[in-house]
């Protein structure tokens, strides 16, 4: 009777055991996103593929005042960035957002913004990703940030701007300390301006 006994309890013992080691594993698996973080209020959602990561990155735009106005630089052949915000979020990260017009008599892409870095061509060859910032004082230069992928936090899918057109554009990078309050903006083929952060 004992041997029975300590038998079916050894079997009780082991499939407890199973559940216990299921239950981890499974808890484990379903939360994995990537080892990203994203702020709910943030525009930087992650795009499953080109044509969708153009759609949402481009409207990322559209909750900005398009009327706020912290600077107007001048491109080449005829193209002209407004910036209408640079805010910092408590994510640890600022936000810069605009608009790229297109005031040329030809249609313009978005290739010639997205930098000269190999790595980050093949990722996001339409895009804003070769856009800096300096900070003067702290003497620093930040990049867009970059997901697990290599995406960039940025427009993409810039392949043509009509003449007349303009396009609403956003960049996300590695906040400046706090201390820090203005930089320098520098987006391929526009001149640099200088902006205050907000926030």
């Amino acid at each position: 009777m004992s041997i029975r006994r300590t038998s079916k309890s050894r079997r009780v013992a082991a499939v407890a055991s199973m559940a216990a080691v299921l239950a981890l594993v499974v808890t484990g698996c379903g939360g994995d996103d990537g080892g990203t973080t994203k702020d709910p209020g943030s525009s930087s959602a992650k795009p499953s593929d080109g044509d969708k990561g153009a759609k949402e990155d481009t409207a990322a735009g559209d909750q900005v005042d398009q009327n706020a106005k912290l600077a107007q630089v001048n491109g080449r052949d005829g193209l002209t960035l407004v910036v209408n915000e640079v805010k910092r979020d408590s994510g640890g990260f600022v936000t810069v957002s605009g608009v790229i017009k297109n005031d040329g008599d030809g249609v313009r892409s978005g290739g010639q913004w997205a930098g000269t870095e190999s790595a980050v061509l093949a990722k996001n060859p339409n895009s804003v990703a070769g856009a800096t910032l300096v900070d003067k004082v702290g003497k620093k230069r930040y990049y867009i940030l970059r997901d697990t992928d290599g995406r960039c936090l940025c427009t993409t899918g810039l392949t043509a701007i009509q003449p007349g057109k303009s396009v609403s554009v956003f960049m996300q990078f590695p906040a400046p300390p706090e201390t820090s309050t203005e930089v320098d903006f520098t987006l391929p083929t526009f001149a640099t301006a200088s902006l205050k952060i907000s926030g």
